[in-house]
Formats: C-alpha cells, sequence, structure tokens
C-alpha cells in the first residue's frame, strides 16, 4: 500500500465569503485547495479517505501578499461554494 497523497483543486468564489477559523471575510477570487488523503483498503479494493483539507490565503490574484494555509472543514468550504454559486 502506498502513502498518503496531495490533491490540489483550484476553486472560485464570485463573493465574498466566510468560514469558521477566518478572522474576517476573504475576498472573491480563485483559491488553491489541498486534500490530503490517505490509502484505505475495503473488500480487497483500494482506495482513498480524506485526512485533512487546506486552503491557501489570500487568493491567487493577490500579488506580493504572505501567503498561508489555514485547515479548513470541507463541509463548510462545499457549502459555502454552493451558497456563492447560486448566488445566496
Amino acid at each position: 500500500m502506498t502513502g498518503r497523497r496531495t490533491t490540489q483543486k483550484v476553486i472560485r468564489f464570485k463573493s465574498a465569503f466566510w468560514l469558521p477559523g477566518f478572522d474576517a471575510p476573504q475576498p472573491p477570487g480563485e483559491y488553491l485547495v489541498d486534500y490530503d488523503e490517505e490509502p484505505i483498503e475495503v473488500a480487497n479494493h483500494m482506495g482513498w479517505r480524506r485526512v485533512s483539507t487546506f486552503i491557501h490565503l489570500p487568493a491567487i490574484s493577490a500579488k506580493g501578499a504572505t501567503q498561508q494555509m489555514v485547515t479548513v472543514d470541507p463541509t463548510f468550504l462545499e457549502d459555502a461554494l454552493k451558497k456563492d454559486q447560486s448566488g445566496q
């Protein structure tokens, strides 16, 4: 069995958004998200289980800003994206 893997995805917010643990709302833009996963085996089939999710702050377009990775709950992140996409 292999070790952990990290996959990256770019997500886009059309409006400012806030997630638990953030000091302030984040502006609209594209953000890089890392998903750390570990291998699992179920009934002789290989799969991956997400063990942590990080968002890179600030947005990709922010030039010269200090970059940081913040741990986020993937459920809250997905909910914020759905809300943003529906215009709520």
